[in-house]
């Protein structure tokens, strides 16, 4: 199959969040299966030097929005067997962030999808699939729809759109979207594009993608819902039979223990003799008391109230009571910048914050931790919890979205589970699961040691949910006559809207 990803961001190039792990390791499996994978995202001016050397001009051409002309420029690269494509424009994409404050996010990712789309023709590649990734590019399966699909070059084109957060939903004024990709006031009713009086770029591509997913199986179950749906529950419910939940993976050749080069001292799930050592250098490197007897609790994400920090401010002395040591890394709300500043304070040598993006350091602090606390409000995946079992970092976390999919409560009676998980969202069940997974931690070594075996020698691959994807592509063309040869060179066609 021929497949082109449209996303915000990928790694190795760049990277705000879980996105660009996603993109970045499926795009790759896709293409080791034989099919034409190709990947496009914004050149962004943060992505490094050391890329962009190695990228090539392949066209340049105007994109219309609204009164505008805007310049466009492609450039490509190929790495692991995928094509990847780069928008280039230095007024939209050149500025010192990658997602700003609102101001004109409608036109720069405006401008991203109507170039993906005009570009098509023009870089020779008709795909079968457009794998659109979150409200950046959501208006690409509804201006393929709206406005591409009566040309004969695009009439064939099936779209598949992955929610990754319901959360962040792209919502602006409508006379300023409509004045940029000239979307007819007929578009504008509460069954097409309109979503509560605005503009939303996730509720256009809801409404006009062929096939929707999400990110693990229990959060396309929970966004039905009121509570966990962000307003769109109802029109979830209404396209429930073309929703689907595919669970993340996660890189294993990346998050190997046995072979990480930024951690202290390499292991394996048969001898765990190194995780001592990288917990000894944790200790070291950030202050707190060199002990191999005591638990490190590890935290690594965006400090937010998403993933539950409010729940960890409202007990944190109560953890700290607990003959425990915490290391948390992230950025965030100014909240909790303050809070986890005044515990270092407050429990010197025994809690370590670092308010920044460090990848060795996340290494380091999976492999020496051994507790990871995942206590989210909602979670529409998440790779932090896979990652630490991986290394074998026992999980606390709470019972949503792709938490619930990765982590089985450690059962004394029945002897399954590689984890310990609440369900309510409640500080003080938070607090008790904490002091459950510590008494295992000191006093059941081998229950200890059995359930980080199970943690390490898990299957987190992108193998299988490749392969859910793939089924998924095959689905949109399940119901319709064979397709026609396609010519091995397509006439181009120059798309002026």
């Amino acid at each position: 199959m021929k497949i082109l990803f449209t996303a915000s961001e990928s790694v190795p190039f760049i990277k705000t969040g879980g996105l660009a792990d996603v993109v970045g390791a499926l795009a790759p499996v896709l293409a080791k299966e034989g099919h034409d994978v190709r990947v496009v995202i914004p050149l962004f001016s943060a992505i490094p030097k050391e890329w962009v050397d190695k990228m090539e001009h392949v066209t340049d051409f105007e994109v219309q929005l609204g009164w505008r002309r805007q310049y466009c420029g492609i450039e490509a690269l190929k790495k692991d067997g995928v094509t990847w494509y780069f928008i280039d424009n230095k007024f939209y994409f050149g500025r010192p962030y990658v997602y700003g404050m609102g101001g004109d996010e409608y036109e720069r990712f405006g401008f991203f999808c109507r170039s993906v789309l005009n570009m098509l023709p023009l870089i020779d590649f008709q795909p079968d699939v457009i794998h659109a990734h979150d409200w950046q590019s959501g208006m690409v399966p509804a201006l393929l729809k709206i406005q591409y699909a009566h040309l004969p070059f695009y009439a064939g084109i099936k779209t598949l759109f992955t929610i990754h957060n319901l959360q962040y939903q792209g919502i602006f004024g409508i006379r300023e979207v409509q004045d940029v990709l000239g979307l007819g006031d007929s578009l504008w009713t509460d069954d097409k594009l309109e979503c509560y009086g605005c503009a939303n770029f996730m509720k256009a591509a809801l409404v006009y993608s062929d096939l929707i997913t999400t990110v693990s199986p229990s959060y396309s179950e929970e966004i039905q819902t009121a509570y966990y749906g962000e307003r769109l529950d109802g029109l979830l419910r209404a396209r429930k039979h073309e929703l689907f939940g595919v669970l993340n993976g996660i890189d294993m050749a990346d998050y190997n223990p046995a072979t990480d080069k930024n951690i202290a001292a390499n292991y394996s799930p048969e001898d765990l003799a190194g995780k001592a050592a990288c917990k000894k250098a944790l200790q070291e490197s950030l202050g707190l008391e060199v002990r191999s007897d005591v638990p490190i609790i590890g935290m690594v994400g965006r400090l937010s109230n998403q993933k539950g920090l409010d729940l960890v401010d409202y007990i944190i002395a109560d953890i700290m009571r607990q003959d425990v040591q915490l290391v948390v890394l992230g950025m965030g709300e100014g909240r909790y910048f303050n809070l986890f500043s005044w515990a270092e304070g407050e429990y010197k040598g025994r809690v370590a914050a670092r308010f920044t993006m460090d990848h060795a350091l996340a290494h380091q602090i999976y492999a020496g931790c051994d507790l990871f606390l995942m206590p989210s409000q909602f979670e529409p995946c998440g790779l932090s919890q896979m990652i630490a079992m991986r290394y074998g970092t026992l999980p606390i976390v709470r019972e949503t979205g792709g938490l619930r999919d990765t982590v089985l409560s450690y059962n004394e009676d029945t002897g399954d589970g590689n984890g310990f998980s609440f369900f309510n969202y409640n500080a003080h069940d938070m607090l008790h699961t904490i002091e459950r997974a510590i008494g295992y931690y000191k006093q059941e070594p081998e229950t200890w040691k059995l359930l980080q075996h199970r943690g390490m020698t898990g299957d987190y691959s992108w193998d299988h949910s490749a392969g859910e994807y793939l089924r998924l592509y095959e689905k949109l063309f399940e119901e319709k006559q064979p397709l026609e040869e396609k010519d091995e060179e397509p006439n181009p066609v120059v798309v002026d809207i």
